[in-house]
């Protein structure tokens, strides 16, 4: 009864195709899975990857660009103060040269017109009077002055006189005369000695420069301009 159910040879093999088609088809199957889930993760990574370096480059570029903008603005600041500085340095040099020839003027203010500068020597005097408003006060002044000086301390006296209706002593003060290469002008002293009033010409020079120089600035280089040296 056995030998009725055995298989043939041609039954076994076909049984055997059929296995191993069955088996192949499983595989392939399992193969395409795994191929399927390989290239979905590869696209994953690959992408991830990608976002990963993008960010990095992104990062690079922008750090790069922070340092190109700032190294520009750095050199652009530099150059303008540089320039800034010229400007200024430039404007110095051009007050400073028309203040020095204010003094080199002035000092030939006294030898060339005698007559004008008695007057401002007086004026000068006088000024010192009424700023001091003593009863007696002494008046400094350089040797080849002195007569100058006394006749314009007597006018001023005068003058002292007629607007305050006070009289007053103006003395000069020989003990101590201004330097031999001083522009001209006059020290008034009132206080007991304690109290100058400097109305040199080289003092009143300085305090013009002090006063005048922002309208020559204005003057030279314009209102804004002038506004801009200040800030």
């Amino acid at each position: 009864m056995s030998q009725g159910h055995a298989l043939s040879d041609d039954q076994v093999a076909g049984e055997l195709r059929k296995m191993t088609a069955f088996i192949r088809q499983e595989a392939l199957e399992k193969a395409r899975e795994i191929q399927l889930k390989a290239d979905e993760e590869f696209a994953i990574e690959k992408s991830k990857l990608v976002r990963q370096e993008t960010a990095a480059i992104d990062t690079l570029y922008e750090k790069k660009f922070k340092q190109a903008a700032m190294s520009q603005q750095i050199t652009r600041s530099t150059l303008a103060n540089r320039t800034r500085l010229r400007v200024l340095s430039s404007r110095q040099e051009l007050l400073d040269d028309l203040f020095q020839r204010a003094r080199e003027k002035i000092t030939g203010v006294a030898s060339s017109d005698a007559q004008k500068y008695e007057t401002v020597l007086q004026g000068l005097v006088l000024e010192g009077l009424y700023t001091l408003n003593e009863d007696k006060v002494e008046v400094r002044a350089r040797k080849e002055d002195y007569d100058a000086v006394k006749k314009a301390s007597e006018e001023a006296a005068k003058k002292f006189n007629e607007a305050v209706g006070k009289e007053v002593t103006v003395e000069l003060d020989e003990s101590e005369p201004l330097p031999e290469d001083s522009a001209g002008g006059v020290i008034i002293v009132g206080g007991q000695g304690k109290i100058e009033i400097n109305n040199t010409f080289e003092e009143r020079l300085r305090m013009l420069e002090i006063d005048a120089l922002p309208a020559v600035r204005e003057m030279l280089f314009g209102k804004n301009e002038n506004r801009k040296f200040y800030d």
